[in-house]
C-alpha cells in the first residue's frame, strides 16, 4: 500500500479531532477551520516530464523490470517531497513544481550503481526514496537541474541472518512491520520502533540516524549497524568486517546520517536481540517536569535501565499527547502533572526484575505509579500521532514537530530557550500557540527534547512558521543544543548544521562528497550546501 499522498499513513486510520478538542483550539488558540479542503491528486497538474529521449533510454536500460521507469503524474507527485508540516500544506495546495522528472525502481545494487552512472552521464540527480516520511525536507534537494526518485521498495528482502554472532543483514526498502516480521519468524527482533515505524524503511533508519520508542533499551538505529554496502557515482564502497574496528576512522559512521548524499545504501547489516518473552509499560506521575527529569536522569545514569523512558512535560501530558488515545477523553485528570512512561522487555525473570528495581528508583523520586493502563494506551496510540498532525490540518490548525538534545546540565535551559522561542515569535504574528515538549530518548549524560507547536495557521501557513522555526533553531545552538537528534538535517536544518559544524567540518563533508560523487547527482543541497 502507498502512503497518502496529502498526509500521513493510511486513509483509513485518519479520524475528525474530537469535538473537545476542536473547542479546545477554538477558545484557546483562535483556530477557525479553513475554506476548501486539500486538492484532489486527480486534479492536480503536474509539469511534463522533462527527460531527454536518450536519457530515458538509457535509465530504461539500468533497471530491468518493465515497470520500474515511471514518469506518470501520480508517480511523481507521490515521491514530491516528504511529510513535514509544510510539505503537506504545499501539497495539499497542488504546488508541485519542484517534483521529480521520474521515478525509479531498482531490484538490487546493480541497478542502483546503474542508474547513479546513467544521472552522472546526462546531468540528472538521484533522490533515495525509502519510506517518504522525512520531516526536514530531505527529499527537497536544491537543485535546478531534473533528478529522479529512486524509490527502494523493490529491494526488500532479508538477506542473511547469523544465528552464531546475532546479526541479520537486511535490504534498505524493508518497511519497519516486514522487517519486524521476518526476524520475529526465526526468533530475533531489531527492536527499533520510531513513530514512523509502520513506514519508513531500513535505509531510511540508516541514513538518517533514527533513534527508536525503545533506544533506553536497544539503543538508536545507528549503535545497532555493524556494515554497510554503498552505491555512489564512482563506485561501491564496503564499510564494517567487525562489531569494533581500529582499522582508521569508521566509515560507517561517515554514511550514517548522511541522508543519501554520500551515497545509496543497499545493505545494512545490523545486531539483532531475541524477541523479548515479555513486553510491559506502564504510566508513572510526577509534579513537574524538573522532577520527571531528575528521575529519568537517575536511571539513565546510575539504572535500571528501562527499555522505554519518556516523560512529557505539562502541557502535554494535560492535552493527553502523551496517550494519544486518550485526546479528549474525560478521563483526563483535571491536574495531571507529568506523564512518564516506562517499559520493559526480556525474558520473564529479567523483566521482573529490573521492574522491581526501577520501581524502588521512581518512588524514591517522589514517582506516583499510575499502574498498567496508561502503558498500555500509549503502546495502543504509540504510531498514531502523525494522524494527529493531519487532523489538526484539517480543522483549521497548524502543527509540527522539531526536536534536539543536550547534556544534562544543559536540558533546562535548552527546554526553557526553546519554549520562548517558539512562544515569542508565534505570539507576536498573531497567532499564540501551545507548546508541548517530552523527553523521547535518554542517555548517561544527556537526553533528547521533543517539541510540538499548535497554533493557528495564519494567512500564509508555511510563511507564518518559517520565523518560528529560525527562531528555534536560533535558541537550540544558543543553549548547546544540536540541530537534530534523530530527524536528520535535509535541506530545514542545514544552515543550523552549518553553524554546528563549523567551517572546517562542513569543508570536510564537502571533500568526501566531492570525491564520491564528482558530478553532484547525490541529493544535492541535502545536508550540505552545494559548493
Amino acid at each position: 500500500m502507498d502512503m497518502l499522498w496529502s498526509g500521513w499513513g493510511d486513509p483509513a486510520k485518519a479520524a475528525p479531532l474530537p469535538d473537545a478538542v476542536t473547542d479546545l483550539l477554538r477558545r484557546l488558540l483562535g483556530v477557525t477551520p479553513r475554506e476548501g479542503g486539500p486538492a484532489a491528486l486527480a486534479d492536480i497538474e503536474a509539469p511534463a516530464p522533462v527527460l531527454t529521449g536518450e536519457a530515458r533510454e538509457a535509465l530504461r536500460k539500468a533497471v530491468a523490470a518493465p515497470d520500474a521507469l515511471r514518469e506518470d503524474a501520480e508517480s511523481r507527485i507521490r515521491h514530491t517531497r516528504g511529510k513535514s508540516t509544510p510539505d503537506l500544506l504545499r501539497i495539499r495546495a497542488g504546488e508541485v513544481a519542484d517534483l521529480p522528472a521520474a521515478v525509479l525502481l531498482p531490484a538490487g545494487h546493480d541497478e542502483v550503481l546503474a542508474v547513479l552512472a546513467v544521472c552522472a552521464d546526462h546531468g540528472l540527480a538521484a533522490v533515495p526514496f525509502g519510506g517518504g516520511t522525512s520531516v526536514v525536507g530531505g527529499l527537497a534537494p536544491t537543485t535546478e537541474r531534473p533528478f529522479v526518485a529512486l524509490d527502494l521498495r523493490r529491494m526488500d528482502r532479508l538477506l542473511a541472518v547469523d544465528e552464531v554472532s546475532r546479526t541479520a543483514t537486511l535490504q534498505p526498502g524493508l518497511r519497519g512491520p516486514r522487517c519486524e516480521e521476518l526476524l520475529n519468524a526465526r526468533g530475533w527482533t531489531l527492536g527499533h520502533f520510531p513513530q514512523s515505524f509502520e513506514w519508513a524503511t531500513v535505509g531510511g533508519f540508516a541514513a538518517a540516524r533514527s533513534s527508536g520508542q525503545a533506544s533506553a533499551g536497544y539503543g538508536r538505529f545507528d549503535e545497532m549497524v555493524l556494515g554497510l554496502t554503498v552505491a555512489t557515482p564512482e563506485g561501491t564502497l564496503e564499510a564494517g568486517r567487525a562489531p569494533r574496528s581500529a582499522a582508521g576512522p569508521d566509515l560507517r559512521q561517515l554514511i550514517l546520517g548522511s541522508e543519501g548524499a554520500l551515497g545509496v545504501i543497499t545493505a545494512v547489516t545490523v545486531r539483532v536481540r531475541p524477541l523479548p518473552a515479555r513486553r510491559i509499560y506502564e504510566g508513572w506521575r510526577f509534579t513537574s517536569f524538573e522532577a520527571g527529569t531528575a528521575a529519568l536522569r537517575r536511571l539513565a545514569q546510575d539504572g535500571p535501565r528501562p527499555t522505554v523512558l519518556r516523560l512529557s512535560d505539562e502541557s502535554e501530558t494535560f492535552v493527553g499527547l502523551a496517550q494519544p488515545d486518550a485526546i479528549g477523553s474525560a478521563e483526563l485528570p483535571q491536574d495531571p502533572g507529568c506523564m512518564a512512561v516506562v517499559g520493559y522487555e526480556g525474558t520473564e525473570e529479567e523483566t521482573a526484575a529490573r521492574r522491581a528495581a526501577a520501581r524502588e528508583v521512581l518512588l524514591a523520586c517522589d514517582g506516583e505509579y499510575l499502574g498498567e493502563e496508561p502503558g498500555d494506551r500509549w503502546e495502543h496510540g504509540r504510531y498514531n500521532a502523525p494522524y494527529l498532525r493531519d487532523s489538526l490540518l484539517d480543522a483549521g490548525a497548524f502543527a509540527e514537530t522539531l526536536e534536539t538534545a543536550a547534556f544534562w546540565s544543559a536540558i533546562p535551559g535548552l527546554y526553557a530557550a526553546v519554549r520562548d522561542a517558539l512562544t515569542t515569535t508565534l505570539t507576536e504574528a498573531g497567532t499564540p500557540p501551545l507548546v508541548m515538549c517530552h523527553i523521547s530518548h535518554t542517555y548517561e549524560n544527556g537526553a533528547s527534547l521533543y517539541f510540538t507547536v499548535v497554533s493557528a495557521q495564519g494567512e500564509d501557513p508555511v510563511a507564518h512558521w518559517a520565523p518560528a522555526k529560525r527562531a528555534a533553531n536560533d535558541a537550540i545552538l544558543a543553549a548547546g543544543g544540536t540541530i537534530s537528534h534523530h530527524h536528520g538535517v535535509g535541506t530545514d536544518h542545514r544552515d543550523g548544521y552549518v553553524r554546528e559544524a563549523g567551517p572546517l567540518g562542513i569543508r570536510m563533508i564537502q571533500a568526501v562528497k566531492a570525491e564520491i560523487d564528482p558530478s553532484g547527482v547525490l541529493n544535492p543541497g541535502v545536508l550540505v550546501p552545494v559548493r
